[in-house]
């Protein structure tokens, strides 16, 4: 589960980092949210600024799953987060699969599925 712990935190980092810099309008859009826009509008910033909010609790949850933190303290609602978790980035590849944005589909499918395998490791464990 360590290995699984670590590689999620990492990623999640780096897209806390792409969301930051979409945000800020890197020129990036064309590997999210559909991939329609290079500089991302207003309303999606802002989106983007939201999914870094999520992926601070998403790592908090994980954190404290593997017994890092204890933010969340073991239990039912810590491992039915883990699974909620879990279905959110396995639904996320199939989201990303179905993206008009071939950089999107290829990239985001790809870590979508990474963080699916990591986060299902955890949820198990």
């Amino acid at each position: 589960m360590t290995l699984a712990v670590i590689t999620t935190i990492v990623i999640l980092g780096v897209l806390a980092l792409f969301q930051v810099l979409l945000a800020c309008g890197a020129p990036f859009g064309y590997l999210a949210w559909g991939g329609t826009h290079r500089t991302l509008p207003p309303k999606l910033r802002i989106g983007s600024i939201l999914s870094v909010i999520i992926y601070a609790g998403i790592a908090l949850c994980l954190l404290s799953k593997a017994a890092v933190l204890t933010a969340i303290p073991p239990g039912v609602l810590l491992n039915t987060l883990s699974w909620v978790i879990f279905t959110y980035f396995l639904v996320g590849v199939f989201i990303n699969i179905l993206s008009r944005s071939k950089p999107e589909r290829y990239v985001m499918s790809t870590v979508s599925l990474i963080l699916a395998s990591c986060t299902f490791v955890i949820a198990i464990s």
